[in-house]
């Protein structure tokens, strides 16, 4: 009574259950990953890495992958998790979020040309707060705080040179 009668549904203690669902190729490569990431730490030697990866492709249910993986740092979830249908190492990994200054510096830095400008110094300003935050943190978006950046000095260059211009100008005619 403490089995299930079918494999793919979890037993009554809820223990075990994970480990005979079927495993998807998904999950097949990522615990591939787990075992390159072993064999490049020299966790595995060549010949036990290899043997492994071959059962992990051969693998036919998430309890045989989690098998292979469970004595490297990435391994799943201890089984004695209630009510878990998949370890989490083969869960999907979240991408870190994307800094919103560095959103705000590549809008600011685009919106110079129809502004002629005027937004061009919050492009700047922006661009290097966010880049500061990105080193700090780890999120996405250097490539749109850089844009921010270079189009909003650009723009502050161009101001500059219109103001000399002026200046040099005015002091010739008068």
């Amino acid at each position: 009574m403490s089995q299930s009668p079918y494999p793919w549904q979890p037993s009554q203690s809820g223990q075990q259950g994970w480990r005979a669902v079927l495993a998807s190729h998904a999950e097949r490569e990522r615990a591939v990953d787990v075992l390159r990431a072993g064999y490049g730490e020299g966790r595995l030697e060549r010949a036990e890495f290899e043997e492994r990866v071959g059962r992990a492709y051969a693998a036919r249910t998430v309890g045989e992958l989690a098998s292979l993986v469970a004595d490297l740092p990435q391994g799943p979830v201890p089984p004695s998790v209630p009510a878990v249908l998949a370890p989490g190492v083969f869960g999907a990994v979240p991408r870190p979020r994307t800094n919103g200054k560095a959103v705000g510096a590549a809008v600011c830095g685009l919106l110079c040309v129809p502004t002629a400008g005027l937004t061009g110094i919050p492009a700047v300003v922006l661009g290097h707060v966010a880049r500061s935050e990105i080193r700090r943190t780890g999120e996405l978006g250097e490539g749109l705080a850089m844009t921010g950046l270079v189009l909003g000095w650009l723009a502050t260059a161009g101001w500059a040179l219109v103001l000399l211009l002026m200046t040099a100008v005015s002091l010739a005619v008068g």
